[in-house]
């Protein structure tokens, strides 16, 4: 169709009115201090702040009041295929990721602002290949993302202007890019995805202005390195280790913890003897130089899938009569774990699930007392948890008010498979897999879990296939929001578990965590659902 003057006229003065709406919403740069003490207007990381409690002050929306929550807009994103992100808000601007793009949206009314793009690459394999992002990070005037081939971006944040690029890694050698990064200081702290693929796991730092990298931590030693010990066999110079999952910072510590993936290959153990560090473990690292602290690991020579990739949770409490600098994890692997974030010390190790038989305890020295005749087989051998395992990346929370750790809890067992296999690059390397037991469905649960002892306080069953990977919220109005397995947001009285409200997004399957923010006064509560971002407020 033919346009004329005016019509162009008009499409200047509508992108106009765009461009500057996105900068007034952008008023103002993300600063450190904005990250050190959010005021919870906005939620400026992947787990709301720095200690991954995923924890918000806003109380507005209450157990009095929750059941006048009601959808206030929908935003469906364009190419989406499986939303898994955390949508960051900052000065009342929305960021939402899917399948190499960010669409900046009014956190208001969900009127798209500005939107990047870039095509899909035709040879990035693993769960790249698939257009998983879990979302941004955002400072001063800049939006930081990663690409599916393993590239770093910092876009602008008022008009999705390329700012500068680096790569994180080759994409043809397995690596990708589906974690949201974290800003610490003037670094971008950004990991990679292929830990399933037969990468070399890294953690790289880069400058929020240039671009440049400042270092690099590599997951997996080098052949005569310190821990390549701990790799009898020739799979360490594709041992995985895998950093796709954003970590947590403590700036009084300054240390930065990061959780790491499984090695590989993943389910044959035979080519890597010994604990493979330092896969499925959080490393304690200094932020400025990248150097190692401390670390701990959960699971040692892992033949189950069973990574460390869940959210270390920081808390600062009294345990057992002592004030302590703690990290809680519930651990994919069945245990829930609180370490002295200082040390590195094991402090509680107990199971959160009950169907767990590969390991009787942990014992006084860290490592689990593994029970004979777990490993996988080439005939198949049932174990618990499952692939998926006792909890996994979808996020947990953590409220100061009750003490207690929130987390989506699987009741499931897998057959697990080995058998030899060499790397091939562009492939799987995951030494074959594990499949569902015939007869026994899974079942998810939330369960709030006391700090200081590990122990079950309440649990909320989740109605539905177990096929759900979407986390948990806690809010200061006392209040859990999670998304459950039939497709509904859903809030639980934080105390008692009681179920509050909910509400059916219209998605088969939710794989994304809720967050929280206020604009004009007006507390939102926001769920990737499918393939939409659906938003919540009070009705008036």
């Amino acid at each position: 169709m033919k346009r004329n003057a005016q019509d162009f006229r008009l499409m200047t003065v509508l992108s106009l009115l765009v461009l500057s709406a996105a900068v007034v919403f952008a008023d103002g740069p993300i600063s450190e201090q904005d990250l050190l003490e959010p005021d919870w207007k906005s939620w400026l990381t992947y787990s709301g702040d720095y200690s991954g409690r995923r924890h918000s002050a806003l109380n507005q929306i209450q157990p009095g009041n929750v059941h006048k929550l009601a959808a206030r807009w929908i935003f469906p994103v364009p190419g989406a295929n499986r939303l898994v992100g955390t949508p960051i808000v900052a000065h009342g601007l929305m960021y939402v990721t899917s399948r190499n793009s960010v669409f900046a949206l009014d956190a208001r009314t969900g009127r798209e602002v500005w939107r990047f793009s870039r095509p899909m690459l035709p040879d990035v394999i693993g769960d790249a290949r698939n257009g998983i992002n879990r979302g941004v990070a955002v400072f001063g005037h800049k939006v930081f993302f990663e690409t599916h081939d393993a590239h770093l971006l910092a876009l602008h944040a008022s008009n999705g202007s390329l700012l500068w690029e680096a790569e994180i890694g080759d994409h043809r050698e397995g690596y990708g890019g589906t974690m949201a990064p974290l800003i610490v200081k003037n670094k971008v702290i950004a990991g990679i995805s292929g830990g399933d693929e037969g990468v070399r796991g890294l953690l790289d730092a880069y400058d929020v202005d240039t671009g440049k990298r400042l270092w690099r931590f590599w997951t997996i030693p080098a052949p005569g390195e310190p821990g390549s010990e701990t790799w009898k066999g020739n799979a360490i110079t594709h041992g995985c280790g895998a950093t796709w999952l954003t970590g947590t910072f403590d700036p009084g510590l300054n240390t930065l913890y990061w959780p790491t993936g499984n090695p590989c290959p993943d389910f044959y153990g035979g080519d890597r003897l010994g604990d493979n560090l330092y896969t499925d473990s959080i490393l304690a690292l200094d932020p400025d130089t990248g150097k190692l602290k401390w670390h701990y690991q959960f699971t040692p020579h892992d033949t189950h899938d069973w990574d460390a990739t869940e959210i270390p949770v920081l808390v600062d409490a009294t345990f057992h009569g002592q004030p302590r600098k703690l990290l809680a994890q519930a651990n994919r692997n069945g245990f829930f774990y609180v370490l002295d974030r200082v040390t590195g010390k094991l402090l509680l190790a107990e199971p959160f699930i009950k169907k767990l038989t590969w390991a009787s305890r942990i014992g006084p020295d860290g490592r689990p007392q593994v029970l004979p005749d777990t490993d996988p087989t080439p005939e198949g051998k049932k174990s618990c948890p499952s692939v998926v395992g006792g909890t996994n990346w979808f996020s947990p929370s953590y409220s100061p008010s009750t003490g207690l750790f929130y987390v989506i809890a699987m009741e499931e067992c897998s057959n697990y498979v080995s058998s030899v296999q060499g790397y091939q690059k562009g492939r799987g390397f995951e030494g074959t897999g594990a499949s569902d037991v015939p007869g026994e469905a899974g079942q998810k649960f939330l369960r709030a879990i006391e700090l200081h002892t590990g122990k079950l306080r309440w649990e909320y069953p989740l109605i539905g296939t177990a096929q759900s990977w979407a986390g948990t919220l806690s809010t200061a109005g006392g209040l859990i929001f999670l998304g459950d397995d039939n497709g509904y947001c859903v809030a639980v009285d934080a105390k008692s578990g009681k179920a509050l409200w909910h509400f059916n997004t219209g998605a088969a399957r939710l794989s994304a965590s809720p967050m929280t923010y206020s604009v004009g006064g007006r507390q939102f509560v926001t769920l990737a659902a499918g393939t939409n971002i659906v938003t919540f407020g009070l009705m008036e």
